[in-house]
């Protein structure tokens, strides 16, 4: 799990995994020492087609660790000690040429401890930005900045766009995690990264990291700026591509090469990181006084086959693992769908207010295939740890002297571009089962899911609507589904009865259907009984 705390404070300190800097091949070495874009600076051509070789070249080698090494002062800052050192706004990027674009740029220490090398792209030609700790106002943190003469000191940059100066697009801080803004909101949340490797094994996950970065200087009046990383872990190394265009919906495009040095049981494509405290359908961790504490409410999937599936997030009692299975996707995401203030009440980080993440597959020469979309939920005790991560995970094992190619599009905001024509899942709700006023016999589970949308608004109000559910284990009873007006749509409800020694996890799946036609987008859940010693405390 991924501290933070230091993002409900200020949405800058984003995920904290730390790997080893990977050092560049000394057959190709990149420009160093020079001032970015200044007259006569040290330079050397750049396209993606080099970057990719690149990332081949350290994949073919043995993986190569720092060799600078910070101050022990930097690597102690407290957190106020660290966000105190600021960027000085006049030495951003592009800040003088009047573009729709500039970049600022975070300093080393903390828990950033491992620097990045960052590059400008003009006319096809590399310029290295050269770190000078000038660049940097200390006042406020009482820390001497000539510790770090002679370091490399730039951790990872954050992007301003034309609409506001004051506020950040896009951040990327830690290993290889970003976050973006929906311009509706302009409220960051959810993570997403380059990759994940072997995530939820009983052993420490590892976590490839950005070692370099290159920005093309846009246009002038351009809506994008493109930019490329170099990726590396023990495990592999790759190259991205990664195109910004901030809006209303924010949109990144990015192409990744990816070059494995060793057997990965568990590749993360695509992957998304959020938070899960407890909501309106999980409220084991309740005793907040806010209703909901979440980033995001729910994992949507779009499948090959056409298929729109809603799972509700949990914080479980123990890790899970989900995986579900498919062929070239269309599409998944991490959603916030509960936008109503008063189901957060939370006027400080906003619950209500954070960003939807969609991923887009594109089409790419290996294309993405078989697999499956993995649903990572890691109990948490508190808001201030990432618990749940998403990604694509194919099926075939990637292995050594592979060239992998994955194209997707990722949406940022409020509001996402794909959505089912069916009805949508807007409450999942659960608590004890059984007969109100009648004495309970055993125990059971009662669930209530409520759609609106699509065709159910229109629907006869007796129309015989039809809860269709299934379930891995033990029985359903109470089913029902009727109309309701205060949201023009249709609730369903049912109990689960486990089986009595039963307390392994029970799946779910759920749909409304009208003479043989289905209504709704199809809802599924993982539910685990209680104990058997807290059932009979339930029921007494």
């Amino acid at each position: 799990m991924t501290a933070r705390r230091a993002l409900l404070k200020t949405a800058l300190a984003l995920a904290t995994g730390q790997l080893a800097y990977g050092e560049f091949s000394r057959a190709a070495p990149l420009a160093a020492g020079a001032k970015a874009a200044a007259a006569g600076a040290q330079s050397q051509p750049f396209d993606f087609a080099w970057l990719k070789g690149q990332a081949h070249w350290l994949a073919s080698n043995l993986y190569q660790t720092s060799r600078d090494t910070l101050p022990p002062a930097m690597t102690k800052l407290s957190y106020d000690q660290y966000q105190s050192i600021r960027f000085r706004s006049s030495h951003a990027l592009w800040a003088d040429l009047g573009l729709a674009f500039r970049l600022q740029f975070f300093q080393v220490g903390r828990s950033f401890t491992e620097p990045v090398r960052i590059y400008e792209v003009i006319n096809g030609r590399a310029h290295e930005i050269v770190y000078d700790p000038a660049m940097f106002d200390w006042e406020k943190s009482g820390v001497d900045p000539s510790l770090m003469k002679g370091h490399a000191g730039f951790a990872g940059f954050r992007v301003q766009f034309v609409t506001n100066w004051q506020a950040d697009v896009a951040a990327f801080l830690g290993a290889s995690y970003f976050r973006a803004v929906g311009g509706d909101t302009r409220q960051y949340g959810l993570s997403a990264r380059a990759l994940a490797v072997d995530t939820a094994f009983p052993r420490p996950e590892e976590f490839p990291r950005f070692t370099a970065f290159w920005f093309e200087r846009p246009p002038k009046d351009s809506g994008t700026l493109t930019l490329y990383a170099l990726l590396d872990s023990p495990s592999i190394a790759g190259a991205l591509r990664i195109q910004i265009a901030p809006g209303a919906t924010q949109v990144m495009d990015i192409d990744t090469a990816l070059y494995p040095r060793k057997p990965i049981e568990r590749l993360g494509v695509a992957p998304l990181t959020s938070m899960f405290f407890y909501g309106e359908n999980d409220r084991r961790g309740a005793n907040d006084w806010r209703p909901e504490i979440h980033d995001s409410d729910g994992l949507s999937m779009w499948t090959g086959a056409g298929e729109w599936i809603w799972r509700p997030l949990t914080n479980p009692a123990q890790l899970h693992l989900n995986s579900y299975f498919d062929d070239n996707p269309r599409g998944f995401g991490l959603l916030q769908r509960d936008r109503n203030f008063d189901h957060y009440q939370d006027d400080g980080v906003y619950y209500d207010r954070r960003p939807s993440v969609w991923v887009q597959p594109k089409a790419s020469p290996s294309g993405w295939g078989k697999g499956a979309v993995q649903l990572v939920e890691i109990p948490t005790v508190d808001e201030t740890f990432d618990n749940i991560v998403a990604f694509w995970n194919p099926l075939e094992k990637p292995k050594p002297g592979q060239e992998l190619l994955f194209s997707y599009r990722l949406y940022w905001g409020t509001h996402m571009p794909f959505e089912s024509q069916l009805a949508r899942t807007i409450a999942t709700r659960t608590g004890i089962g059984g007969t109100v006023g009648l004495k309970r016999q055993y125990y059971s589970w009662h669930f209530v899911v409520d759609f609106a949308g699509g065709e159910l608004g229109a629907l006869a109000k007796d129309a015989p609507v039809e809860a269709v559910i299934t379930v891995s284990r033990g029985q359903t009873e109470h089913v029902t589904a009727h109309f309701v007006e205060e949201f023009n749509g249709y609730r369903a409800l049912f109990d689960v009865k486990p089986a009595e020694d039963d307390v392994e996890p029970i799946d779910l799946r759920l749909y409304l259907r009208l003479d043989g036609r289905p209504l709704t987008e199809t809802w599924i859940y993982q539910w685990t009984p209680p104990s058997i010693k807290d059932r009979k405390l339930a029921i007494q």
